[in-house]
């Protein structure tokens, strides 16, 4: 092999490698995911509550403030009371907790308020969409199921397209390594999705169809977030938690908007108690 032959192989040694972890996470992951996700009750509260309340330790390292250890305890615990609660049928008391847990932060927060605030926000948001939108008795694991689905086609599009067709870059200044055909990547592999979801007969076709797209861009920009905020305070990556991901906010970018957003359409339409049947049934 020449000089030249080996200077060029060595860029796709490191890809080659962190592809062989992001495969070996996958493996060990989705089926703890989906498990405790069919399981639902305790068990998937549980596993919400604890990816929640590392995400808001994250944000807080991320941003400056996980010194500040009267914050990260408040929020923490405010966090891991709200998620047994919803986890226990009990919403009132989740959402007093939750309450709580925003007033202490604010308050105990002697520098970066509102970062601090912000990153409780974060994680609280999805904590009550992930728990509620399962709750659903009819529809909350097939709606869970197309959420995540959804979230895991458009990063898995993403990477593909952006690797194999790369061209002009979505946002450089926020992500450089993000490019168009990555985006568009993505948001085929959520129609996807949602095209199995109608055919199975989980929903129309059309509605479904629109959902999916309207969910994948918003995981976009919901990393595109992610990245400004670390990019905002110098951060690669919010830690080394999950080998060839990076952390957890890495890893959860996506998945929190998109969740987000499932909740606001399913309670608006069929309420607290419905929130599966809201997203899936049109």
């Amino acid at each position: 092999m020449s000089k030249g032959e080996a200077v060029a192989t060595q860029p796709d040694a490191p890809a080659s490698r962190n592809l062989l972890l992001r495969v070996l996470a996958a493996v060990v992951l989705v089926p703890l995911v989906l498990g405790c996700a069919y399981l639902g009750g305790v068990l998937w509260g549980a596993l919400v509550t604890l990816a929640l309340i590392g995400l808001f330790l994250e944000w807080l390292m991320v941003v400056g403030v996980l010194g500040q250890r009267r914050v990260a305890m408040a929020g923490a615990i405010a966090l891991a009371v709200a998620g047994a609660c919803l986890a226990l049928a009990r919403i009132e008391p989740a959402l007093l907790a939750a309450a709580i847990g925003l007033v202490a932060v604010g308050g105990l927060a002697s520098q970066r308020r509102l970062w601090a605030v912000a990153g409780f926000l974060y994680a609280a948001s999805p904590l009550f969409a992930a728990i509620l939108l399962r709750a659903d008795q009819q529809l909350g694991f097939a709606a869970l199921i197309f959420v995540l689905l959804v979230v895991w086609a458009t990063d898995i599009g993403g990477y593909f397209f952006g690797r194999g067709i790369g061209g002009p870059k979505l946002w450089p200044r926020v992500s450089p390594n993000k490019t168009w055909a990555g985006a568009v990547g993505g948001f085929l592999g959520s129609l996807v999705v949602a095209a199995g979801f109608a055919g199975a007969g989980i929903g129309r076709m059309v509605p479904l169809l629109v959902v999916g797209g309207l969910f994948s861009v918003a995981g976009q920009l919901g990393d595109l977030f992610e990245s400004a905020v670390k990019r905002r305070f110098g951060v690669k990556d919010s830690s080394h938690i999950i080998p060839g991901h990076g952390g957890l906010m890495d890893r959860l970018d996506s998945l929190v908007a998109v969740l987000v957003l499932a909740a606001v359409f399913g309670f608006v339409r069929h309420g607290a108690d419905g929130i599966g049947r809201g997203l899936m049934v049109w």
